[in-house]
């Protein structure tokens, strides 16, 4: 309420000051027509200026600043995929039925461009990311996570992330099943029920995951091309995968 008042205040005062210079024009020139036709000039021009600045000039301002965002997000999420995320990929697809197809669609190369990522993420969705947590050991996931669960409550808590709701799911999936594994004690001994609930836990990351994975290495692949190199030699569904060259 004080905020409102002191737009309210603010708006008396300059209406008033207005008034006051139109008055002080009169008073010394006695020329209202002068007066009224610079008047209707500049509210005629309003309208106009209203489109240019708020409209056009605000939407120029607001993209550069959202663009700015979106780099600095992705650094964020570059050192989410360093610390946690392509570890955390290659530990998960040990558990994907499909796991081969996916190595022959996710076979990512210099030649790739924007259209090759968005067809590859239409097939995936036609694959699907079924997860049988029994094929593994779930224990290297949970020391995964349960390790890196200090690094990744410091990015949660980065004000950027509001930018990025689908960054902010996955991390919160990945939270998820990290509590889901630590509150088991001893993970290669569970319930059939236990299995199929982790599985589902399991398959909401490694969805979330691999799609985010695939756009990060589009915004490498366009800005940071030496990232995307090393991006490429590391993929975390070539069980082959090595930063050196052959």
């Amino acid at each position: 309420m004080p905020r409102k008042w002191w737009y309210i205040w603010i708006a008396v005062a300059l209406t008033t000051c207005s008034a006051g210079l139109y008055l002080l024009h009169f008073e010394i020139f006695r020329d209202a027509n002068h007066i009224f036709i610079y008047m209707l000039g500049d509210l005629a021009f309003l309208p106009l200026e209203v489109l240019l600045v708020t409209v056009i000039v605000d939407r120029l301002l607001s993209r550069r600043d959202r663009r700015i965002a979106m780099n600095k997000l992705n650094m964020v999420i570059g050192a989410f995929f360093s610390q946690v995320g392509t570890e955390l990929l290659r530990e998960l697809s040990c558990f994907d039925e499909n796991c081969m197809k996916k190595q022959e669609i996710l076979d990512i190369d210099g030649e790739w461009t924007e259209r090759d990522f968005i067809k590859v993420k239409s097939r995936l969705s036609s694959h699907g990311f079924d997860i049988e947590s029994t094929n593994d050991s779930l224990d290297k996931i949970k020391l995964l996570l349960v390790g890196n669960r200090d690094f990744m409550v410091r990015l949660i808590e980065n004000p950027l992330l509001l930018e990025h709701e689908s960054f902010t799911d996955l991390l919160w999936a990945v939270f998820h099943l990290t509590e889901e594994l630590e509150n088991r004690m001893e993970c290669c001994r569970l319930s059939d029920a236990d299995y199929v609930h982790i599985s589902g836990d399991m398959k909401r990351v490694y969805s979330a995951l691999t799609l985010q994975w695939l756009s990060y290495m589009d915004h490498l692949r366009i800005n940071y091309p030496y990232l995307f190199s090393l991006a490429m030699r590391m993929n975390p569904f070539n069980p082959e995968a090595c930063a050196e060259f052959a």
